[in-house]
């Protein structure tokens, strides 16, 4: 699995979007839709936010839009 910033990654019905990406931390934020900007800031360490992603599914740029959560 290749993170980078600003993927979007889908479990549960929450949306995990990183913000910042460096060697051994990452912080995410998680939002409930993406038409909304309101979110919870995360930092977390890279192997916990792997850990995290099970059974996440990545959106593509190109798909992730307002409309797919309205």
């Amino acid at each position: 699995m290749k993170l980078s910033q600003a993927q979007v990654w889908k479990k549960d019905g929450q949306y995990l979007r990183i913000v910042r990406l460096e060697r051994l931390e990452v912080e995410y934020k998680s939002l409930p839709s993406l038409a909304s900007k309101a979110g919870t800031k995360v930092v977390t360490s890279k192997k916990d936010f792997c850990r995290l992603l099970k059974g996440a599914h990545l959106l593509q740029p190109g798909n992730v839009s307002v409309s797919e959560t309205v």
